[in-house]
């Protein structure tokens, strides 16, 4: 918090109050001490009476409401001189002041000062006051600072960032590989700082543009791209940010969010992960959640209700767009949906190519090279994996990012950090060969994708990997390569089957065997690729949870779902029988590529290829 005066003063204050309560008790007490403290010594009420009756008392002063007594008395105990001695007088005592008026004693009453009790009545209150104060503050803070746990009084005030013109620091120019997005964007832009152009034809704003895709692809990238370029108000707020645990928060968020924009249109309004507010109303088992549904309801008048908003644009980024209420994605409030995919060579080049500007990158590094290597990697994947091979060069205390920290950045990112190197054993051997039987299956099939990598090298959870180099669309799979997939699954445990015995066989092949499994079931049930016939048995919509499908048992007898698993049975036994077979047929080459991987450590798709070429064809891949 900035420290001023203002703030400081406030902050002093109860210092203040107290230091001075404190000075003044002390001043009134010390003042009723100064009164009393002339006398030197203490007498008890017993022996004071005697002192009356002896004609010792020549004078008496009482204070404290006649509590205490000052006696100035003389005699042959005191030396025959005048003393001045204190006495606690009792509550009630009736016989003392007859007792002193017979004796001609002077008495002198000296009352309770009025200052003394007006503090001790102001001491009391010190607490309460103190305390008044300090809420005082704490509530002027919550109105001051919009931010923190003190905003009390502002729960329904909407949170989103408000820039009259947004500095972001990105422009169209930094964003690369999703060209379609950007010209759909770079059109509002100008339909804002060029309205004319549209309207003489006719045209109108779109209310609405709502970017869907996979996570890291850039779609917030995108936004900031668009606040950056365009001269017009900018709101952005994240759609977790509407809810909150007080009912009827959410909504407030909302109207106060399209208030503001109002009053600044024309203007944009960025929501980030809308599907945290805009999923399908009436989900879940037993109801939806009542606060976020109101918040969604609110949403949905804002953005084409009774009144409209003219000159708001809702810019809304989402990877969930399946599960958002359709009254939502209606045109007229999201007129428009931007899919954002993962880039392809192309895109993935012009990333690299922003990305690598401000990297010390060797000039032997082609980033062409390193776009062909990385297939489904997304702008998000890009961006870390230069940033990592430059962690690498730095940690290697090298000048310039080479190829090897790629793809050493690579490696890390597709399957984790590297471990351990094992030592010659049995185990590192089984793990050699289950790794052969993966990349040469692989490689002797006509539709599969060729190896790019066999290491024993662990990473991750992993104690050898073999890699293959996907195809660059994988949007349209045949059979035959699905089929092939499942057979160079199956390679590793094929080949431990073959070379050390079904005793032998080890838990190694687990994660190969749910993938393998998996595919096989959806060419029966999604893809129709079986004997059943070309029938969908795969309901997609049947997730409670989005309110689809609650009611829906299975769409298929117990007789279909037994053909079922037994034509899944049937496509991994016979996937499994060809592998046995191009292992047995190539145990030679499987057992000198051991060797040689046992020495090396890792062997390249190329080096690979090359080995295998020496015993037998290689069919020429698609």
């Amino acid at each position: 918090m900035k420290i001023t005066w203002k703030n400081l003063l406030l902050w002093s204050l109860p210092a203040i109050i107290i230091s001075f309560f404190v000075w003044q008790g002390f001043f009134a007490s010390t003042s009723s001490e100064n009164d009393n403290s002339i006398a030197n010594s203490r007498m008890t009420y017993g022996r004071f009476l005697e002192y009356i009756d002896l004609g010792w008392v020549k004078r008496v002063d009482i204070y404290d409401n006649g509590h205490t007594a000052i006696v100035e008395a003389v005699g042959p105990e005191l030396g025959n001189r005048i003393q001045k001695i204190r006495v606690e007088l009792p509550a009630s005592a009736p016989e003392l002041l007859s007792k002193l008026k017979k004796g001609h004693v002077d008495i002198n009453a000296h009352p309770m000062k009025n200052g003394l009790a007006f503090w001790n009545l102001i001491g009391n209150l010190i607490f309460p006051l103190l305390l008044i104060t300090g809420l005082a503050i704490l509530f002027r803070r919550s109105n001051n600072n919009n931010a923190g746990p003190g905003q009390a009084m502002s729960f329904g005030k909407s949170k989103a960032l408000f820039q009259m013109k947004a500095r972001t620091g990105i422009i169209f120019n930094d964003v690369a590989g999703i060209d379609e997005a950007k010209e759909e964007f770079e059109e509002i832009v100008t339909f804002l700082k060029e309205p004319e152009n549209f309207t003489k034809v006719g045209a109108k704003i779109p209310k609405g543009v709502l970017l869907v895709g996979p996570p890291g692809t850039g779609k917030t990238l995108l936004a900031k791209a668009i606040a950056g370029e365009a001269d017009v108000p900018f709101f952005s707020i994240s759609g977790s940010e509407f809810v909150e645990m007080f009912v009827g928060v959410g909504a407030s968020r909302v109207r106060d969010l399209f208030k503001k924009a109002k009053e600044n249109a024309p203007c944009i309004v960025f929501i980030d992960e809308i599907d945290a507010v805009g999923r399908q109303r009436g989900t879940g088992i037993g109801g939806g959640n009542d606060e976020r549904e109101q918040t969604l309801n609110q949403l949905l008048t804002e953005m084409d209700g009774f009144e409209g908003n003219t000159g708001i644009i809702v810019i809304a980024a989402t990877n969930r767009a399946d599960i958002l209420d359709s009254a939502l994605l209606r045109p007229g409030r999201f007129d428009r949906q931007v899919n954002v995919d993962i880039p392809d060579f192309k895109g993935r080049l012009s990333i690299l190519e922003v990305h690598a500007k401000n990297k010390k990158i060797d000039t032997s590094v082609s980033l062409t090279i390193i776009a062909r290597r990385t297939p489904g990697f997304s702008g998000a994947d890009l961006a870390n994996l230069l940033n990592e091979a430059a962690i690498l060069t730095a940690r290697k205390r090298k000048d310039n990012i080479t190829l090897n920290e790629i793809n050493e950045g690579i490696d890390r990112i597709v399957a984790g950090m590297e471990g351990t190197a094992l030592i010659d054993s049995k185990s590192k051997r089984l793990i050699a060969y289950h790794e052969i039987g993966h990349a040469i299956v692989g490689t002797l099939l006509k539709d599969h994708e060729n190896v790019q990598k066999v290491t024993l090298i662990p990473r991750g959870q992993a104690k050898g990997l073999t890699w293959f180099t996907p195809s660059e669309d994988q949007s349209l799979v045949s059979k035959s390569q699905i089929k092939a997939k499942i057979m160079g699954a199956l390679g590793g445990r094929a080949a431990e089957e073959i070379v050390f015995g079904d005793a032998e066989v080890t838990t190694g092949a687990s994660n190969d065997l749910q993938q393998v499994t998996s595919m096989a079931r959806q060419m029966v049930t999604k893809f129709g690729m079986s004997a059943i016939g070309p029938l969908s048995l795969e309901n997609e919509d049947s997730n409670p949870f989005l309110g689809r499908g609650m009611n829906n048992s299975s769409e298929y007898s117990d007789e279909i779902a037994i053909k079922i698993d037994q034509q899944v049975h049937n496509i991994v036994d016979d996937c499994h029988k060809n592998t046995l077979q191009i292992i047995k047929n190539n145990r030679v080459i499987i057992d000198k590529l051991v060797d040689i991987l046992i020495e090396k450590e890792t062997i390249n798709g190329q080096e690979f290829r090359k080995i295998i070429s020496q015993y037998t064809k290689i069919p020429n891949k698609v």
